[in-house]
């Protein structure tokens, strides 16, 4: 797929991975995991490192009620 073509593709999977990659980082600095920190530092695989690593290996799991705005 030529991605000059469709620009828009690229920006939404790049958004996508950042946003994943911002949450897995800081949730890895604050739990003291060094090593997950630099694996997702440096493999960029679309989100998908960050996300396995939210959902299984963080200390303080993601839950779905995270990703959501809090009521007040």
């Amino acid at each position: 797929m030529d991605l000059s073509v469709n620009p828009v593709l690229f920006y939404i999977l790049y958004i996508w991975s950042i946003v994943w990659k911002g949450l897995a980082l800081w949730r890895a600095a604050r739990s003291g995991q060094r090593n997950w920190f630099i694996a997702m530092l440096v493999i960029n695989l679309l989100g998908i490192l960050e996300i396995v690593y939210l959902l299984f290996f963080a200390k303080d799991k993601l839950r779905l009620s995270d990703l959501m705005p809090k009521k007040k």
